[in-house]
């Protein structure tokens, strides 16, 4: 097995989560943490035992050091963290909702140091790692950003190594549906596992059904294809085998931030340790259950000792 066992890449921001429910501008006091579904998701599988380096760039501020700070005590390695002198750390506000609506967000990340990550910024000792996680929010940060994902994406599957891509779509940071649909399209078609949303698979393809979805991106290349239904489950579909498997219920939804990047902790962490598909969508399933239990993005994310035990067929 190679050094590092996988290599994930974005921006992780600061968030400012209100302590108060109501509108953001009325509220007095925030508590700061930090947020990013890729970072959400090198943290969850960093908390399961993989040796899990980070890419990205920090602005050289207070923010970024507490940032980079956070994501070491998360045991992720951030040698490959460049601090940015030019360009600051972005951040967002985040709302408190009751009774599990949605939080509202606002950005401050335009310009930021993480969107001027580069091809640049890759080293021959990332290239190394069994496996990359990919999103589709670097590409939408900028075009030098977009050409860092072809580039790692298009060399970690020519050297043979696993790719998952999480589209992840931020419509508002594009400028265009059409462009967002077609890169990141393209993007799916480097991957050998491509992990959407219903909502997503529908707008990226034009087609409803979950098994039609999963056949446009397996006839592009992919391996297997799982499609996130919220609480109805997960379906997935390969080039053998297809099916649906249940969700794990939940009596009370705290926070649905960050549940779409708990379900690619499960799956990614499962199928890089041989499990099957069916068994990878049910550990997916159960953590991306205990993300809407916990208020933040990737607080309610298990270590290896918190996981079920493996059902034995």
């Amino acid at each position: 097995m190679s050094e590092i066992d996988i290599l994930s890449f974005g921006e992780t921001m600061a968030m400012f989560v209100a302590e108060q429910t109501g509108e953001l501008s009325q509220v007095a006091q925030f508590h700061k943490r930090i947020a990013g579904a890729d970072s959400n998701v090198a943290i969850g599988l960093s908390r399961l035992g993989f040796n899990v380096a980070w890419l990205s760039r920090v602005g050289d501020d207070s923010l970024g050091r507490f940032v980079v700070d956070t994501l070491r005590r998360e045991g992720l390695d951030c040698q490959h963290v460049a601090v940015d002198p030019q360009h600051p750390t972005g951040f967002q506000l985040k709302s408190r909702e009751d009774a599990g609506a949605d939080p509202q967000v606002e950005y401050f990340r335009k310009g930021s140091a993480a969107s001027h990550l580069s091809v640049a910024d890759i080293s021959p000792a990332l290239l190394q790692a069994r496996h990359l996680h990919a999103t589709g929010i670097p590409p939408a940060l900028s075009e030098v950003t977009r050409e860092l994902s072809r580039e790692l994406m298009t060399q970690m599957r020519k050297a043979g190594r696993s790719v998952s891509f999480d589209p992840n779509l931020r419509p508002s940071l594009w400028a265009n549906p059409q462009m967002m649909i077609r890169e990141i399209n393209a993007l799916a078609a480097l991957a050998d596992w491509v992990l959407p949303g219903l909502g997503e698979g529908r707008l990226l393809t034009g087609f409803d059904d979950p098994a039609d979805i999963a056949a446009f991106y397996l006839d592009q290349g992919a391996e297997a294809v799982a499609i996130k239904l919220g609480p109805d489950g997960a379906y997935y579909r390969t080039q053998m085998d297809q099916g649906f498997v249940a969700a794990v219920p939940v009596e009370k939804v705290v926070d649905t931030v960050g549940a779409g990047d708990g379900f690619a902790v499960g799956m990614i962490s499962a199928l890089l340790e041989n499990l099957s598909f069916p068994e990878a969508i049910q550990r997916g399933n159960w953590i991306g259950s205990r993300a809407v239990q916990s208020r933040g993005d990737m607080e309610g994310l298990p270590t290896r000792s918190e996981l079920p035990v493996r059902s034995v067929a």
